[in-house]
């Protein structure tokens, strides 16, 4: 594996940090898995994705803003 450094701005950082914690991953395995979700010729990892996210809750889309506000 290569070493390569990147400049991120600090509230760039920080959201990458946050994220990686939050599916606890280290930066480097979420900034890994972001940048070749986003190289061409990578549709089927993007499909291994779909779903992910899945609440189980019906109708959330319709109903974002009601719940954004109670957040």
């Amino acid at each position: 594996m290569k070493r390569t450094t990147i400049k991120l701005s600090d509230d760039l950082a920080a959201r990458v940090l946050h994220e990686s914690e939050r599916r606890g991953m280290t930066m480097s395995e979420w900034t890994r898995e972001a940048i070749e979700a986003h190289l061409p010729g990578n549709s089927q990892r993007r499909l291994l994705a779909a779903g992910a996210g899945h609440s189980g809750e019906g109708g959330i889309s319709e109903r974002i803003h009601e719940i954004l506000d109670r957040e």
